[in-house]
């Protein structure tokens, strides 16, 4: 029987009973979906005519026109998030203590105000006329601030002897975090950026609280102005609306797995560049030495001796057995 680390491995009583309460768990998980569908089907929200709305051109281009409201926002508040994520984060790994304490300060202020405070204060105090700019803004500071936290512990995971040997090259500060230390605490915190990119997607369902029309605000919109059967379908109107929401969350972290894949496939270095053959000298990596049949390829003899000059020349050359002639 094998333990693990954290806790030792059931025994076949303990399996047996883990599995009767996995049984009751889900039936009893099951039995309360079942419950719910009843009420819901009694007090008519199942019925067709609550789902056929969606049939309606009217209907379906506003939830077009909200999912296009919301992705705008949301691609503003990434931009605006990950780009004042970076300036937080290097101003708090500054050196100077100014702006250090000034980005401290700052990341802590706001990632202590709820989001919604911040959007609408935002809203009511400068841009009362621009929703969609108010709430960018304000998922920017908020996700921004998150943001940085991770860069910060991204680029500190990065080993000291990185930035040890880009400043031995003689680089900057400055050119060894944008080179150095934030590419490869991108590439460390990918996941964790990707899921904070996820929840500023869901964020955006603040908007409501300004009037901005993205997708909470025309789902409420819908249900409450439209009435089938007495009853404003609420149910099936936060149905349709969660699920597009799921997807697109979906599709953001297949979109963010891709990117990590691809990231890792990537080849990185430099390529080493093929040296030119140069007459009488073997490639690099060559260990085959010349044969005694081929013969002498530069104008020298077998035993490597100039083959011009000769053996016995005024000059004291080295005879053809690698000796020191003697002169007259």
């Amino acid at each position: 029987m094998s333990a693990s680390v954290l806790y030792d491995a059931p025994g076949p009583k303990a399996a047996v009973r883990n599995r009767i309460y996995a049984v009751a768990g889900s039936l009893a998980i099951l039995a309360l979906i079942g419950v719910s569908l009843m009420r819901l089907s009694d007090k008519g929200h199942l019925a067709p005519e609550m789902w056929d709305i969606f049939n309606y051109a009217g209907i379906r281009q506003n939830i077009a026109d909200a999912v296009l409201a919301t992705l705008k926002a949301f691609g503003l508040a990434a931009v605006g998030s990950l780009i004042l994520g970076v300036l937080l984060a290097v101003g708090r790994l500054s050196d100077h203590k100014p702006v250090r304490w000034t980005a401290t300060t700052f990341i802590e202020l706001f990632r202590s105000i709820p989001l919604l405070i911040t959007i609408y204060a935002i809203w009511v105090g400068f841009l009362t006329d621009y929703s969609m700019w108010a709430l960018a803004l304000g998922l920017s500071v908020y996700n921004g601030c998150v943001q940085a936290e991770v860069l910060r512990a991204g680029i500190n995971s990065v080993p000291k002897g990185q930035s040890e040997a880009a400043y031995a090259l003689g680089m900057s500060k400055t050119q060894v975090m944008v080179s150095v230390l934030i590419p490869q605490a991108v590439r460390a915190m990918l996941p964790t950026i990707i899921s904070q990119l996820v929840v500023t997607l869901k964020d955006t369902s603040l908007g409501f609280i300004i009037l901005y029309p993205e997708l909470l605000q025309t789902a409420r919109l819908i249900a409450s102005n439209t009435q089938v059967n007495s009853q404003y379908p609420y149910v099936s109107t936060i149905a349709v609306i969660g699920t597009i929401y799921v997807a697109m969350c979906l599709l953001l972290s297949a979109l963010a797995t891709w990117i990590e894949k691809r990231g890792r496939r990537a080849k990185t270095g430099i390529a080493v560049a093929a040296a030119a053959e140069t007459p009488g000298i073997l490639p690099v990596g060559s260990l085959a030495a010349p044969r005694a049949e081929d013969g002498p390829a530069d104008g020298t003899d077998a035993n490597g001796a100039d083959g011009a000059d000769g053996a016995d020349g005024a000059d004291g050359g080295n005879d053809a057995n690698g000796g020191v002639s003697k002169t007259d």
